[in-house]
């Protein structure tokens, strides 16, 4: 059931005001906030989501939108949901539309003043001029933190557990691999994926099969990987969020999304009058500021100096562009 949040739930709401900004206007600067709307397939505390939420309500306290949000929002109930925040006066909807594409797209265009900007598979449309997409490119800091995965295992032996084998997690998969690789070429991988986005019963009973077959750290794409790992003593990976907090004996490294310089350049380009279809996934690239290697905290000093070394250099040169991470969306598989 899709549950409207108008209110403050988890002190993560605050009323809306209406925006007085037109989509494709000229140069202007709102009056009041742009009344935004963000419409989830997950709860809000999924790592992934998790994101998008934190930097919308971080525009909220800058007073650049006023922000309300649906979550568990089903992909058959997507669109309804879209016309409905359409209808109620939103001039910007963010979300990911990954399971619901062309429903969404369908009736983004039925509402060409509003601005959507979605998670999405798929490219942008110059024929949907008010639908931007982006997603998680954030395999710089993936890759940083296979570095120190490859340093850290004794095993050689890595197991890793994904949602679905879709580009924006293959992706991040390849590029801890390639990280680990550069560390120790001799490495080998344990992949798997749950088919599901949100299932911590799941990720948990697939990495206790990893660690069976001699995994010794895990690379924990879904939530439950890293209750296998502190459970069994052995060490784990993030991914998106940093959890560290919550496995200090744990996580030794996570790499960090960071949705805020997507949904600024977002809310700059409407202030402007210029939002148009566009594909913000270079935000989210470590030069742009949209990810980086959270600190090590109860690690560190404990991963081998070559390795860090390693990942300095690696960091800067990411930053200079005289280093790329490849982008590799083919699905991974076990070596």
């Amino acid at each position: 059931m899709t549950k409207f949040n108008s209110f403050n739930r988890r002190h993560f709401m605050m009323t809306t005001a209406a925006s007085s900004l037109i989509l494709g206007a000229g140069p202007t600067f709102a009056a009041e906030p742009i009344k935004t709307a963000g419409i989830y397939t997950v709860p809000v505390e999924q790592q992934w989501v998790s994101r998008i939420h934190i930097a919308a309500l971080a525009a909220q306290d800058r007073g650049d939108i006023a922000y309300t949000f649906s979550e568990n929002v089903s992909n058959t109930d997507y669109a309804r949901v879209i016309r409905e925040y359409a209808e109620a006066g939103n001039k910007l909807i963010i979300g990911e539309v990954f399971g619901a594409e062309a429903e969404a797209r369908e009736v983004a265009a039925e509402y060409p003043d509003v601005a959507f900007l979605m998670g999405s598979s798929f490219k942008e449309d110059a024929a949907l001029p008010n639908f931007a997409v982006f997603d998680n490119y954030i395999q710089d800091g993936s890759y940083l933190s296979g570095i120190i995965a490859g340093a850290m295992t004794k095993s050689g032996n890595i197991g890793m557990v994904g949602g679905f084998p879709i580009p924006e997690v293959n992706r991040l998969m390849h590029a801890f691999m390639a990280g680990a690789l550069e560390m120790n070429p001799d490495i080998k991988f344990q992949v798997s994926f749950i088919g599901s986005w949100f299932d911590p019963p799941k990720a948990k009973e697939t990495a206790f099969a990893m660690i069976e077959n001699g995994a010794d750290i895990l690379y924990a794409e879904r939530f439950g990987v890293s209750d296998a790992a502190k459970e069994k003593d052995i060490l784990a990976i993030g991914n998106v969020i940093d959890t560290q907090a919550e496995y200090p004996n744990t996580v030794v490294a996570s790499a960090i999304w960071h949705f805020e310089p997507t949904l600024n350049k977002a809310i700059a380009e409407l202030q402007a009058g210029k939002f148009k279809a566009a594909d913000y996934g270079v935000y989210s690239f470590m030069k742009a500021g949209g990810t980086s290697l959270a600190p090590l905290g109860s690690f560190d000093g404990k991963v081998p100096s070559a390795a860090m070394k390693l990942v300095k250099k690696r960091e800067a040169d990411i930053k200079s562009g005289s280093f790329t991470v490849i982008i590799n969306d083919e699905e991974p598989g076990s070596s």
